[in-house]
């Protein structure tokens, strides 16, 4: 049985130097030198029988350096198996954590994150000391009873836990839905089920809470508009054909386990500043425009567990190259445990929007390309499984300038690795990351409308 447990261990030199990480600036590439100081903060994010997994962060208090390594010492046969972030050795009880090509520069101040799995016997006693480029880490050692956060962003976002494989994938919400006060729609509202166009019309455009249960194939036309603190749930085999769902200006609306064919328009739409959207557990086929189209200033939406298959524009997030006095700030959703089987494009096509994130997801045979991140968006594309995708994610699409894309722990097969550039802002929720190569098996067992009980 998985424990969770949370220690920290913070390597401080001085207040003085420690408030002067809160103006830390923007990371430049340097020559290489050896840090006059360093501050290492070292974290059991989860333990478990006979493993754990560790985070780290380190903080360079001395001059700016272009590569670097850590090292520390175990003192109870700590072994770590397995890294990200870092390349991680071990000899004996000595470990060495050095850059990888993203986070090898560190300016005066800054800081990078990576972390670790590793296996542990009758103990697991944090290590006491550090080093960084063979230069002790000063200061005296304190365990808070709360886990401490970085004082200046890292160059990419922190990898979260990765739990032993016996733990089930994550199936409730996660990502970015979860912020701004999280997304409940209709809460314990009692529920309506609706069986045709009008009642399905008319139950999503009242006001208050309700949860709207669809039951059998509803045909309609055009955008049904979602009203706020909605949740809208497919009874077995619900399908809705030929209309799509309008999510516009409002928030807090769930939509799961529904089927969309045939659409004449988005299946699902949401814009105009709407905000906190859990998209989850349905199938889309064969319609006119996208799938899930993201757009105009909306913020904190989770797209989870869906499929699409037989259709062409899948995900879009942002609308438009002129759009950015509205999306710029905003367009946060994360992606994950998504099945996109030979959806040919915008898997999704990313505007503005940073950090979004993109995890976990089977990618079959799409046949346009993967994931493009444009506009100076800021794209994490993590821990996914490619298979006989020519063009896995990119920087730019059509007449659309660059974003920044950050690519890690992906898996391939007869797929090549994607183009990367650039940075992307922290992610700031916690959440579970399958090891890549077990995708395709999780996601196809699990992704489209009919796996979920609701």
């Amino acid at each position: 049985m998985r424990t969770p447990q949370r220690r920290m261990t913070l390597l401080a030199t001085t207040a003085a130097a420690t408030a002067a990480l809160v103006t830390g600036g923007l990371l430049t590439a340097v020559s290489a030198q050896a840090a006059a100081g360093c501050q290492v903060a070292y974290s059991v994010a989860s333990q478990w029988p006979g493993g754990f997994t560790g985070n780290v962060t380190v903080i360079n208090l001395g001059d700016p350096v272009s590569g670097w390594t850590l090292r520390w010492s175990y003192g109870a046969g700590q072994q770590v198996s397995q890294a990200w972030g870092a390349t991680v050795t071990q000899s004996g009880s000595q470990v060495s954590a050095t850059n990888v090509d993203y986070n090898g520069t560190l300016a005066t101040n800054g800081s990078t994150s990576f972390g670790f799995n590793a296996s542990w016997n009758s103990s697991n006693p944090d290590p006491t000391s550090f080093t960084l480029n063979n230069v002790a880490c000063t200061g005296g050692t304190t365990t808070p009873t709360t886990p401490g956060t970085p004082t200046t962003p890292p160059t990419t976002p922190p990898i979260p836990s990765q739990s032993p494989p016996s733990v089930p994938p994550q199936t409730g919400l996660v990502g970015w839905a979860t912020q701004n006060g999280g997304t409940t729609g209709g809460g314990g509202a009692p529920a309506t089920t609706v069986s045709n166009a009008s009642a399905l019309t008319s139950a999503l455009n009242a006001t208050g809470s309700a949860v709207i249960r669809v039951s059998g194939t509803i045909s309609c036309s055009g955008m049904l508009r979602v009203r706020s603190n909605k949740t809208i749930l497919g009874n077995s085999g619900a399908t809705i054909v030929g209309c799509g769902l309008n999510v516009s200006g409002d928030r807090n609306v769930i939509i799961r386990n529904l089927t969309f064919r045939d659409w004449n328009d988005d299946a699902i739409n949401v814009q105009e500043s709407a905000t906190n959207i859990w998209i989850d557990h349905n199938t889309f086929s064969n319609g006119y425009d996208g799938a899930v189209d993201i757009k105009r200033g909306s913020d904190f939406v989770t797209v989870s567990w869906n499929r699409v298959f037989n259709h062409d524009k899948t995900m879009l997030l942002g609308h438009s190259d002129d759009n950015g006095a509205q999306d710029t700030g905003h367009l946060r959703v994360t992606y994950h445990h998504n099945w996109f089987d030979g959806s040919k494009q915008r898997n999704p096509r990313v505007r503005f929007g940073n950090p979004v994130h993109v995890y976990n997801n089977y990618y079959r045979a799409n046949t346009g390309y993967g994931v493009a991140s444009t506009e100076n968006a800021g794209v994490l594309v993590e821990g996914n499984y490619f298979e006989n995708v020519p063009d896995t994610y990119h920087l730019g699409e059509a007449d659309s300038g660059p974003g920044r894309l950050v690519a890690r722990n992906n898996y391939f097969v007869n797929s090549p690795a994607g183009q990367t550039g650039g940075s992307v802002a922290s992610i700031p929720y916690s959440y579970q990351l399958d090891t890549a190569s077990n995708v395709k098996s999780v996601v196809t067992a699990g992704a489209g409308a009919g796996r979920i009980t609701v």
